[in-house]
């Protein structure tokens, strides 16, 4: 007799069968790519509104029917967390929405975060064989967005399958995307997860890192609250390695721990008149602003505002730091990049955004040398005018100066946002953990297993500042190979 799992995959081909036989290949490569509506930039940089405002279900069914169902999808090979791309797409175009959510979330456990941040254009859909053809790549990441905001927005979010309760207690170092994939699973697996957050809100980088026009909190907040009605619990205030030591949590009856602190150490250029007022990382930038409310008129944090802000580098991060720049009221609001737009490592889409919302970008300038006023705050910046020369170690052509072309330029806040090294306080504070050059965790990466047996770890305290989706891969490995380490010693 078939069993039950079987009866639904052997139905799931039937359907899948005659959506390959309602429409020919050739129609569905010949459908155009889908366009995401958003906010007018002119409206939005007045608030904090996402701009991304989502596809309708027609647009949603159209974009889907573009995918080709391949027999070998090469979209999953680019995908970390393994989503089962086709199965949910062909969902969406046959109109079973909830199907699609639950097909994302066999492996992910953040498809309406993923389904905004995530650069889907550099790995699901890079691999896309629409580009074969010389097509646009099927609009996955729009896709995984509309599946989840339609379960979440109906109030049909639910809570997964769950093992039996093995009472084995699992200790969570961070509450960002690598803590929070891991916490799912193992809570799926039956263990009693909590999670140590040392700031107030439980989200980590999600929360204090991107900006609400691009990730409302309130999506973080809704894929949360899933986790808490699976049983994983979270406690925020907590400074693991300062407030509580890893002795304490093996004291406290913890079985296996998983750190996922991030990369929260901002790095400088270490130039000369870094230290004025006004210069500052865009870490601490955002975290004033977008977990602390400095742009709300009812919230006391305080946060530096001038006309001329200056954002260093061209990361997704500062991109978010200049464009939310725009929205605290800059008049010139500047990208300084030391490469040419073409070397830019931020998203395409952020960067598109941040054209059309009026954003300066000054590329192939370099910061030198900063001056101040009598009050020692900052008000002038130094810039080196540069050029490109051969392609550096990771293939872009590195940036060389120009003997003796500067400009110089007012400025009344710089943000610094060249890169992020990996908290220390963890790696410091237990012994026989070894630590990398960089300061990241070094583990076994197959497993992600560390040094100190009972010691996992993932996203940015081992790989030194990544991506969302690579960092919730992390945490899905270690949540396995965890399970099985903690297997073998019972």
């Amino acid at each position: 007799m078939a069993t039950i799992e079987k009866l639904k995959e052997e139905r799931a081909q039937e359907w899948r069968d005659e959506l390959r036989k309602s429409m020919k290949n050739k129609e569905r490569t010949d459908i155009p790519r889908v366009k995401m509506n958003e906010l007018d930039p002119k409206y939005r940089i007045t608030c904090n509104e996402e701009v991304n405002s989502g596809l309708t279900i027609e647009q949603a069914q159209l974009e889907a029917k573009r995918c080709l169902d391949c027999a070998d999808p090469s979209c999953m090979k680019g995908c970390p967390v393994g989503i089962n791309i086709p199965k949910f797409v062909k969902n969406i175009e046959r109109g079973d929405f909830i199907g699609a959510a639950k097909a994302i979330k066999e492996t992910s456990s953040l498809p309406a975060v993923c389904g905004r941040v995530c650069p889907q254009e550099k790995q699901c859909e890079a691999q896309c064989i629409h580009l074969k053809m010389k097509k646009p790549a099927v609009a996955i990441g729009y896709l995984e967005r509309f599946a989840a905001d339609y379960e979440r927005e109906n109030g049909l979010m639910q809570v997964p399958e769950m093992a039996p309760a093995n009472n084995i207690k699992i200790a969570v170092v961070g509450s960002g995307p690598a803590g929070l994939a891991f916490a799912n699973d193992m809570a799926k697996m039956g263990y009693d997860v909590t999670v140590f957050e040392a700031l107030h809100e439980i989200g980590g980088v999600l929360k204090y890192g991107i900006p609400e026009f691009r990730l409302p909190n309130s999506i973080v907040d809704a894929e949360i609250n899933i986790m808490k009605q699976m049983g994983v619990k979270f406690e925020a205030n907590v400074v693991v390695g300062k407030t509580i030591s890893y002795q304490d949590l093996q004291d406290m009856g913890f079985k296996g721990i998983f750190v996922g602190s991030g990369a929260g150490l901002p790095r400088f250029m270490n130039i000369k008149g870094e230290n004025f007022i006004g210069i500052m990382s865009s870490n601490e930038y955002l975290t004033r602003i977008n977990l602390m409310g400095a742009a709300k008129s009812e919230c006391a944090t305080p946060v530096l505002n001038g006309k001329n802000i200056a954002v260093i580098g061209g990361g997704n991060t500062a991109m978010d730091s200049v464009r939310t720049a725009k929205r605290m009221g800059a008049e010139r609001a500047m990208i300084i990049y030391r490469r040419s737009l073409e070397e830019m490592p931020a998203r395409q889409e952020e960067i598109h955004h941040a054209m059309e919302e009026g954003i300066e970008f000054m590329t192939l300038h370099n910061p030198i040398e900063y001056f101040g006023d009598e009050k020692g705050r900052v008000k002038q910046m130094v810039l080196q005018k540069m050029e490109l020369g051969e392609p550096d170690a990771s293939g872009r052509r590195s940036p060389i100066e120009i003997p003796g072309a500067t400009e110089t330029i007012d400025v009344d806040v710089v943000v610094v946002s060249v890169g992020v090294s990996p908290n220390p306080l963890i790696p410091s504070s237990i012994k026989g953990l070894e630590v990398s050059r960089w300061g990241t965790v070094i583990v076994n990466q197959e497993t992600m297993q560390s040094d100190v047996k009972d010691i996992f770890a993932g996203g940015d305290i081992v790989r030194g500042g990544a991506t969302v989706i690579l960092a919730m891969g992390d945490g899905r490995r270690a949540a396995e190979n965890m399970d099985n380490y903690i297997k073998s010693q019972n």
